[in-house]
């Protein structure tokens, strides 16, 4: 037998350190070559790890949250073969995604066999979520929980940041025998116990920027009510006519189109601020950042060249963006070089907000949710969908006058669709 010692790939870009955010293995795992072993996480996005072996892992060469550096020791592996020490980097990471780690890898993707899971399903002991709360899990682990009966909401999750595992719905189906009698009254019993997330990982990333973009720009918001009423009648008739051909359109894809035209007045929103060199780069292309909620925090996935795309051909695009941003599959280009973002919680957007600028961008656009209100219109009060954009403007940069002429030129815009398209 001989130790296969596996060090901290060079991930590329100049990166010298790296860090660990999770592990897929533990000490005394079988694992298989191309398996993944860790999660590390860069400036930008997330990377598996794989194994460039076959071995029984003997030690791990760091803990979650740990920052290390390229060429430090990132795992040994006991292997077959001569007694004498091997040394190599990791492979070329697989997969980046700007997502926290999945859960453990499959059963299925381990040389063991998996002990059989229990065919009927328990209750586990409850632990105190919202009804509407979104515990922290991967698909996998969804799909399990989905298939054994079980509310994800009632796991307590071990992995980082509270994330539920497949051991976790393993123990609570385990729980949940040994404590099928306990009685209902349970639920209302007092509480004292207390536990602590360790910030890491995707969560350590958004929250080192967001105080970095309030502690540097000088942020200010401007609010504008909208009558969408019309934007929304035409998006029901587009929807109707070509829904079934080129797919149905969200506010979205509206919402960057207006983007598009009003910059061309505002161009000094299309910007980044270097506040070191104290330079203000204007762009001609707009890459929309658009804000996109995962399991594990928010993520900026880019809409590059908006300024030439159709409606549909932006709809398609938000689409496979979010989707890879949600499933961890978005690249580390496709999260990054934005000129402006546009942010919205869709139908929990609301009334007001403040969004958080994503330096070095000196414009965020922030959409509310969409409510039936009576407005007066020519002097009758009637029924008009109403929607607020919340905006935030880095001061530095960008005048309040300036700020509220170009919210108040989408809302023209929006107010009159037909104008988004006369050129």
């Amino acid at each position: 037998m001989g130790t296969h010692v596996i060090k901290m790939p060079d991930i590329g870009e100049g990166i010298a350190e790296v860090e660990l955010s999770q592990w897929h293995v533990k000490v005394g795992d079988l694992v298989v070559e191309d398996q993944v072993l860790a999660d590390v996480m860069t400036d930008k996005a997330m990377v598996d790890i794989p194994s460039p072996v076959h071995g029984k892992v003997i030690a791990l060469g760091g803990q979650p949250g740990e920052v290390m550096a390229v060429g430090s020791v990132l795992i040994s592996i006991e292997v077959e073969g001569a007694g004498n020490l091997k040394e190599s980097s990791a492979p070329a990471p697989v997969k980046e995604a700007p997502a926290a780690p999945k859960a453990e890898a499959s059963v299925e993707s381990k040389p063991v066999a998996a002990a059989p899971r229990p065919a009927t399903v328990c209750q586990g002991p409850m632990i105190a979520r919202e009804a509407d709360e979104r515990p922290l899990a991967s698909p996998a682990v969804r799909k399990h929980a989905l298939d054994l009966g079980i509310q994800l909401r009632l796991v307590r999750g071990t992995g980082p940041a509270g994330r539920v595992l497949h051991e976790d719905l393993d123990t609570y189906l385990a729980q949940g025998q040994s404590n099928a009698s306990a009685p209902a009254s349970a639920a209302y019993a007092q509480r004292n116990d207390e536990e602590q997330i360790q910030v890491i990982g995707m969560r350590r990333k958004i929250a080192q920027r967001m105080q970095d973009a309030t502690q540097r720009a000088a942020h200010f918001s401007y609010v504008e009510e909208i009558d969408v009423t019309a934007i929304e009648e035409l998006r029901a008739h587009l929807n109707e006519k070509h829904g079934a051909s080129r797919g149905k359109l969200t506010l979205l894809p509206f919402l960057v189109r207006a983007l598009v035209v009003a910059l061309r007045d505002f161009p000094q929103m299309n910007a980044r601020y270097d506040d070191e060199a104290q330079v203000i780069t204007r762009l001609g292309a707009v890459h929309v950042g658009v804000a996109t909620q995962s399991d594990v925090g928010l993520m900026v996935p880019v809409v590059r060249h908006a300024e030439a795309r159709s409606l549909w051909d932006s709809a398609a695009e938000i689409s496979r963006l979010a989707n890879a941003a949600r499933n961890g599959k978005a690249s580390r280009d496709e999260l990054s070089g934005s000129t402006i973002t546009l942010t919205s919680l869709g139908a929990l957007g609301g009334i007001v907000s403040t969004p958080v600028l994503n330096l070095p961008e000196v414009a965020i656009v922030g959409v509310n949710k969409i409510v039936e209100r009576p407005m007066v219109v020519k002097g009758q009060v009637v029924i008009r969908k109403m929607m607020n954009l919340s905006s935030s403007f880095d001061h530095r940069v960008v005048d309040g006058m300036d700020a509220a002429l170009f919210i108040q030129a989408i809302r023209g815009l929006l107010e009159q669709p037909a104008t988004l398209f006369v050129e």
